[in-house]
């Protein structure tokens, strides 16, 4: 398979370098026809002059009708939308290969020009085309390598993946793009392949934060002082390596809701980072991030904004206005002002960070659960309980499908789904999905962590209202 796909990219290379020429620099319109999924439309509705990428060859034909027709089979199904794809396409960008290839297809009237894999659109226009609301028309146009908003993103995403061999900027694109699972077997190889005391340390280290991520802090905790050990032995007292494993340690351990054990580790990376970066260097953001979000823990809102807000001054410098790690600074920031009952404030940072993730981050990421689960509870905050259902219901699929089932942000989700059956008055399922939050807290959560005291409590609320 992998040889068949080589081989076609570069025949449509070959065929668009003898092809080019005849189109004399002029843009044309091609069309495709095809049904989305309702919850995959949405997505699409939402990254409305953002970017869109097809992760397969792509057929199209410089011929409306049969597009059409496969549009118009595609609305008939109850849950499906047809859409048609307009596509302009300025032959002068040389980023993307495409080519006709009439001549050699059984459908010659259709005139079918094949695109390359991964070929970026920029979507332009949303058009409703009949009155059932199922038949759309979007507008799509190719972008370039100069494309300023795709090229920003491409070059810190590809400055963020870095690493001193292939292997480690694979592993660390795995956790960019929220694939945990793939990460961590290819760091367990890479652990017992290598002697070097540093690329242990580093493979130690993201084995701590994927084990972080999957709710697993007892192991967590253990890889990275595995990392911080062999660091603190060969390493001078001031080296960003050590701040950087301080820092993972203190986000366990303000996972496990121990906030003064995390402050603790948290002081120690900031020390180091303030006596040997620059003052809007992203380790530092870093630093001021963890800090904000136990002070936010911690129920100090003020002191959590204020440290979260000196993080978005670094990053709305230094990254580009898509970046993910502004979408998470938004997030949090909502967070505090929901704490603070700033809710118009908060839904606004929370669709801040929506709006980011919607054009970045595939549908199934664990972090636009976290958006949608957020927005969710704004909702429920302001009453308005429908609206908040399907909000958190999209964040607890996601969940479902991506993180393990007794994983704490997957109670989380149960939590607030039960908060607003019990705003509905609805005790019996408000009982139910509070039950099931406690379930998974009990398990995964020290006995004294806030999460599950919190639970209780409501669960005794439930009962006096049966």
């Amino acid at each position: 398979m992998v040889f068949f796909i080589h081989d076609l990219h570069q025949q449509i290379q070959q065929l668009h370098q003898q092809q080019v020429d005849s189109y004399h620099g002029k843009p044309f319109i091609v069309y495709r026809g095809q049904g989305l999924s309702e919850t995959n439309f949405e997505k699409l509705q939402k990254t409305k002059g953002g970017l869109m990428s097809f992760n397969n060859f792509l057929s199209t034909s410089k011929e409306q009708y049969i597009p059409l027709g496969l549009a118009c089979s595609a609305s008939e199904n109850m849950d499906t939308v047809g859409i048609l794809f307009i596509m302009s396409i300025n032959p002068c960008i040389k980023s993307t290969p495409f080519a006709s290839i009439k001549e050699v297809s059984y459908f010659k009237e259709e005139e079918e020009i094949l695109f390359s894999m991964h070929t970026v659109f920029r979507v332009n226009a949303i058009k409703v085309s009949d009155t059932t609301n199922q038949l759309y028309q979007v507008e799509l146009e190719l972008t370039s390598d100069d494309d300023q908003q795709l090229r920003l993103l491409t070059d810190q995403i590809r400055e963020e993946v870095v690493g001193s061999t292939g292997w480690r900027k694979l592993g660390n694109l795995l956790l960019t793009i929220g694939q945990f699972n793939k990460a961590e077997e290819l760091y367990n190889v890479l652990l017992e392949q290598t002697s070097d005391t540093s690329e242990k340390a580093h493979y130690y280290n993201q084995l701590g934060y994927v084990k972080n991520g999957h709710g697993d802090y007892g192991k967590a905790i253990w890889y990275h002082e595995q990392a911080l050990e062999i660091q603190q032995k060969s390493l001078p007292s001031n080296h960003p390596s050590l701040a950087a494993s301080y820092s993972n340690i203190g986000n366990v351990h303000g996972s496990m809701g121990e906030y003064s054990k995390a402050l603790s580790y948290f002081e120690k990376a900031i020390e180091i980072d303030q006596k040997t970066l620059p003052s809007n260097h992203p380790s530092l953001a870093t630093s001021y991030h963890s800090i904000g979000l136990v002070y936010k823990s911690m129920g100090e809102c003020s002191k959590a904004l204020s440290f979260l807000e000196k993080t978005l001054e670094i990053q709305e410098k230094t990254l580009p206005s898509n970046h993910p790690h502004l979408a998470t600074s938004y997030n949090n920031i909502g967070t505090v002002y929901t704490n603070m009952e700033e809710y118009l404030k908060a839904l606004s940072s929370h669709q801040k960070a929506l709006e980011i993730r919607q054009k970045i981050l595939p549908s199934n990421h664990p972090h636009l659960a976290t958006s949608y689960n957020n927005i969710g509870s704004m909702f429920d905050n302001m009453e308005k309980y429908s609206t908040a259902l399907s909000f958190l219901e999209k964040a607890l699929e996601i969940q479902e499908k991506t993180l393990a089932s007794n994983h704490p942000n997957v109670a989380g989700s149960y939590n607030n789904i039960g908060m607003v059956y019990y705003n509905m008055k609805d005790y019996s399922k408000a009982l139910s999905y509070f039950e099931r939050a406690l379930d998974i807290f009990e398990r995964v959560l020290p006995p004294t962590h806030p999460n599950i005291k919190n639970v209780e409590a409501s669960i005794e609320m439930v009962k006096k209202k049966l």
